[in-house]
């Protein structure tokens, strides 16, 4: 990266993370940036975080419904890297300190038994790579101040990236229709949101082949056993500490995470 200004743009959501302060949108402060500027930004912070040993496990998908699509005036979804440390156990307790202003989503998480590359793959293609789908819960977060994102704000801030939590009930691709999977999600035994896998981009599998054409066009490849978040089948819905949030998902199963 050779532009100062997304140098020190990344270097500010760099500190976010370490100060837990939230910094003011990236596209108010400077409003010439650009999509490529903010992934430029997103890599940077990725770049910094693998040289301090990090280990990208796998991928988000972002925007996938027409209503956040039509909030933040785009077309297509974007991106974010899941590092390992995102990586939370179902049942062990989340402390909420260590976010800013996070929130959780239901998604359908794919885990790949093979390698997959674009651009160019195909549906078919990208069914064939997908070992099993596992119910899962997003928590993202954002380093901008009151959640006031637009499109380079969200890009360059890792896709508001925070973690994930998997369930443990693998369920092979073949024997289940993705977008009529139905969800609610549930907390503390409220059911505070519902919706279906047709919410991301008509099923989490044309979310997939996106995410790897559009990462391919960019030189990066998934490899064997990544997860990939597709995109939340509901709203986000705030987390309150000492909460318990579960996912429950029609012929997949459940997923619950315990914030402390």
């Amino acid at each position: 990266m050779t532009d100062s200004r997304l140098t020190d743009h990344a270097s500010q959501l760099l500190a976010a993370y370490r100060t837990k302060q939230a910094v003011a949108p990236l596209s108010e402060r400077d409003p010439d940036l650009t999509i490529d500027d903010a992934y430029e930004i997103q890599l940077a912070q990725v770049a910094t975080w693998l040289a301090d040993g990090a280990v990208v496990k796998g991928y988000k998908v972002g925007l996938t419904s027409q209503a956040m699509q039509r909030q933040l005036g785009v077309d297509q979804p974007d991106f974010g890297h899941l590092t390992a440390s995102m990586f939370h156990l179902e049942h062990n307790p989340i402390d909420t300190a260590a976010f800013l202003q996070p929130k959780v989503e239901p998604e359908i998480a794919f885990v790949l038994g093979r390698d997959l590359a674009g651009p160019g793959v195909t549906v078919p293609e990208a069914i064939r790579a997908v070992d099993f789908v596992l119910p899962a819960l997003e928590l993202i977060d954002s380093r901008i101040a009151d959640w006031r994102i637009g499109i380079v704000d969200t890009v360059a801030d890792n896709a508001s990236s925070a973690g994930l939590i998997l369930g443990s009930k693998p369920t092979r691709i073949d024997t289940v229709d993705l977008a009529r999977v139905g969800c609610n999600l549930v907390q503390d035994g409220e059911v505070v949101a519902t919706g279906a896998g047709a919410a991301v981009l008509g099923s989490p599998i044309n979310a997939l082949v996106w995410l790897t054409n559009t990462l391919g066009e960019r030189g990066i490849a998934f490899r064997a056993g990544q997860v990939i978040l597709p995109g939340s089948v509901t709203a986000s819905y705030a987390v309150r500490s000492g909460s318990v949030v579960a996912a429950e998902f029609a012929g997949l199963g459940s997923v619950t995470a315990v914030f402390a």
